[in-house]
């Protein structure tokens, strides 16, 4: 897997690429959301266009990192969500708890 960070205006974007499966790609993930949180990024959207899977420790990390910023009282969404991935989310109900977009554009206009 690898990790594409770039930044559009304000916002900070991470785009994970290929599976997440709880190893050493989750840990790359989770440690620049970290990272970014702890330099006190107040937008963050994460673009799981392409991501092709999740397991419950790549979802815990999406979670963690969505506390994170809400304590801060900062945004993190999520765009481009997988339809596989995205009845995860309806599942485990936390499309309840993200901001979730169909696309890039329609999650970077929300930032405004």
């Amino acid at each position: 897997m690898s990790l594409d960070v770039r930044t559009v205006g304000d916002v900070t974007m991470l785009t994970p690429k290929g599976m997440l499966l709880g190893g050493k790609e989750t840990d790359e993930l989770q440690s620049k959301i970290r990272e970014l949180s702890e330099a006190g990024n107040k937008k963050l959207l994460i673009n799981l266009g392409n991501t092709t899977f999740m397991n419950s420790v790549s979802l815990g990390v999406l979670i963690g990192g969505h506390t994170s910023y809400a304590k801060r009282g900062a945004k993190m969404k999520l765009a481009a969500v997988d339809k596989k991935i995205q009845n995860i989310f309806v599942v485990t109900k936390l499309s309840l708890v993200f901001d979730v977009y169909d696309t890039e554009k329609e999650a970077l206009k929300s930032f405004e």
